[in-house]
């Protein structure tokens, strides 16, 4: 198994795992109780819908951190964005809209390059310079 999956979970990590119910979970943790060990997980997404945007607590050996993932297109960044919306993480939003800015503003740039050529082609597919087609 990959090493993420076996390093110990902490506040604000994504887990997915299953409840003393035997209930598959999918969330981020709000507490991690050590001594008892155990964890309270912010539930996200469950085969029981009535738990989902509840706080349960199960054993840390039944949840798996999961893997941090990159995201860079404009459409998952918005979707991040109404998650941390949802769980008033105004950090993450914050971040997460730095990194919206950031990307809209390489595919401007792009596209001003692209818009500078000194030819262009009309509707026919001609182009509007004569020596350059």
């Amino acid at each position: 198994m990959d090493a993420i999956h076996h390093s110990p979970v902490e506040v604000g990590d994504w887990v997915k795992g299953k409840t003393k119910n035997g209930e598959l979970i999918y969330g981020y943790v709000e507490t991690v109780n050590s001594l008892q060990g155990t964890v309270k997980i912010k539930v996200m997404d469950c085969d029981n819908e009535q738990i989902i945007g509840k706080t349960v607590e199960t054993l840390k050996h039944w949840v798996k951190k999961l893997p941090i993932s990159i995201f860079d297109n404009e459409e998952a960044i918005k979707a991040l964005i109404d998650l941390a919306l949802l769980t008033k993480d105004e950090r993450w939003f914050m971040e997460l809209s730095d990194q919206l800015k950031s990307i809209r503003q390489v595919a401007k740039e792009s596209e001003m390059k692209n818009t500078t050529h000194p030819s262009f082609k009309n509707r026919l597919g001609t182009c509007g310079m004569k020596d350059e087609c």
